[in-house]
């Protein structure tokens, strides 16, 4: 289960990272989406994840252990903020593009070398 986790979030995180390094405004965005997921479950995996075990323990007749509930309010509030930021920053990558003409990050697109004869596809 562990690995899983692990494999997942690195992966998740390592997608992020490098679609946030593309030139493309809408890679940029996807890239901050997957970042985010990616630290939403180390979040929720802090939480010394359980499979099988109910989320209240008796070990004693007085004793009760309560699972955390911290993470899971935090990875709840981080869901709802990151969607809040992948909404405002989709808003302003269409305005950029409608004032710019491009989805390029600096808002220009690298120049095209034109076909010529020796070299009809550049």
């Amino acid at each position: 289960m562990e690995i899983v986790l692990s494999a997942g979030i690195g992966i998740l995180a390592a997608s992020g990272v490098w679609l946030m390094l593309r030139p493309r405004t809408f890679q940029v965005a996807l890239g901050l989406s997957l970042l985010s997921y990616a630290v939403n479950l180390f979040i929720f995996a802090m939480g010394r994840l359980t499979v099988g075990a109910p989320p209240v323990l008796k070990t004693g007749p007085e004793t009760v252990s309560v699972d955390d509930p911290v993470p899971q309010a935090l990875v709840l509030t981080a869901l709802v903020i990151s969607f809040a930021l992948t909404a405002l920053f989709l808003v302003v990558l269409l305005a950029a593009r409608g004032v710019t003409g491009s989805d390029h990050v600096d808002g220009r697109e690298p120049h095209h070398a034109e076909p010529s004869p020796e070299n009809p596809h550049p």
